[in-house]
């Protein structure tokens, strides 16, 4: 079966990014069509562009014409994909796609460490970048929304997974990675009071000049907010609601567009928001966030109040979960007993050696199960948000590194072989519909479109 070789539009983008304007010009003399699907023709520059980036990401490969028509095949893959997409009638809406343009470059600026340092890396400014890519953005998360759907009906059997696993021989079964389960409980430091009325009063004067003298709300969120999106103004890209904090989201969906919001308490301090506008459940904004410094916080209290819950499970018998659901700080982790999981892929197991370094120090001398660790710093990550935050972590289970088996193993196999049919029936999914496609070669093989 052939890989999977899925690209997203954004490699594409750091590409093409790497050519000057003279490069351009001369690959569009140069360039060749090398397949067409239905009206949709596929240049060999498309392929090329893709070889260079699997290249550049994959260090210990080489290029081969094999992996040529693979990147090729995939591409045309794609196209038929794309077509099936409209027959479907998939709909990606405007502020869809905006919203992921936006997510995606947020990435990037991150990476590159400023909006004027990504400008530069890619050779034109950020509203060009959106424009020019804005149209393959959309086409891609058509074809990802309906391949999502074909994956989701893909179900598998225990037999199945036992049968998977038995297909695999015995001297090339993988080694598991040492694993660990952990839970947490986060408290929040709280303010103390003066600090707390500063800043409060520091936010109402800064509202009370956005309403009443004409301030330019752009300009004071880059001058005074300390919140993501400050050097772009304060914007905060379309979103859904429920990706927001609930007081940010309560206050800023209760504005029309262009309303300017009371100043409104979260955890991460005090905001004053705008309105920019609104599509059905998402809206973008712009926020001013003006935090309490670090050291006006009462780092003793949070400390003392984690010390007392952990000697409550250690010496008085309470349930870490249980402890967890009713005094944790952190929403997202609260409810399910402060398990912590791997975002991309939900597991409850970690690999010891991709955890994050702050995560690995901390639980480096858990030995038993049950221990806890003391009290340490932490940065809880709520929305678009950062806040200084203090943790105790509970090692629930660890799982020495061992040869994969069943017993131990059986989610992760599960996972594994849940991919491979899903592989399996999405590639003969597509092979079905590209006989209803016309598809037309126009190269024998990578040295002849040269």
């Amino acid at each position: 079966m052939r890989n999977q070789l899925f690209l997203t539009a954004f490699v594409l983008l750091l590409t093409a990014a790497a050519f000057t304007n003279a490069q351009a010009q001369q690959r569009q003399v140069l360039d060749k069509i090398v397949a067409v699907v239905n009206d949709q023709i596929i240049l060999k520059s498309e392929v090329d562009e893709q070889i260079g980036e699997i290249l550049s990401a994959r260090r210990d490969m080489q290029f081969s014409e094999e992996l040529w028509f693979e990147v090729l095949e995939n591409i045309i893959d794609n196209n038929v994909m794309y077509e099936q997409a409209k027959i479907d009638s998939i709909v990606v809406t405007p502020d869809e796609v905006n919203r992921v343009m936006d997510q995606r470059i947020q990435q990037l600026i991150g990476q590159a460490g400023s909006e004027q340092a990504l400008e530069q890396a890619m050779g034109q400014s950020l509203i060009q970048v959106r424009a020019d890519y804005r149209d393959r953005f959309r086409r891609d998360m058509m074809v990802d929304r309906l391949r999502q759907q074909k994956l989701r009906s893909v179900r598998i059997t225990r037999p199945e997974v036992v049968a998977f696993f038995n297909s695999i021989p015995a001297d090339s079964l993988p080694v598991v990675p040492e694993t660990v389960e952990l839970s947490h409980i986060v408290a929040i430091p709280p303010v103390f009071d003066e600090a707390e009325v500063a800043a409060r009063q520091f936010a109402e004067s800064l509202r009370d000049s956005l309403l009443n003298h004409g301030a330019d709300f752009e300009t004071f969120a880059r001058r005074y907010s300390s919140g993501p999106g400050a050097n772009r103004g304060g914007l905060i890209p379309m979103l859904p609601l429920s990706d927001l904090v609930p007081e940010y989201a309560a206050a800023a969906s209760a504005l029309e567009p262009g309303g300017i919001s009371q100043v409104v308490r979260t955890n991460a301090g005090f905001h004053i928001i705008r309105l920019n506008r609104r599509s059905g459940d998402q809206i973008e904004t712009n926020q001013i966030l003006i935090q309490v410094q670090e050291e006006q916080v009462d780092e003793n209290f949070a400390i003392e109040r984690l010390t007392a819950i952990r000697d409550s499970v250690l010496v008085h018998g309470k349930t870490f979960p249980q402890m967890a659901r009713r005094h944790s700080e952190d929403p997202e982790t609260s409810p399910t007993g402060g398990r912590i999981i791997n975002q991309q892929t939900g597991q409850r197991r970690l690999a010891v050696d991709e955890l994050e370094p702050a995560l690995y120090r901390a639980i480096i001398n858990l030995e038993g199960e049950g221990d806890i660790t003391e009290p340490i710093r932490y940065t809880l990550r709520s929305g678009q948000n950062r806040q200084p935050a203090f943790r105790i972590i509970r090692l629930n289970n660890r799982i020495p590194e061992h040869v994969a088996n069943l017993d131990i193993d059986y989610d992760i196999i599960r996972n594994i072989a849940l991919q491979d049919k899903q592989m399996r029936e999405l590639s003969r999914w597509i092979q079905n519909i590209r006989e209803d496609m016309f598809i037309e070669y126009r190269i024998a093989s990578p040295r002849a479109s040269r």
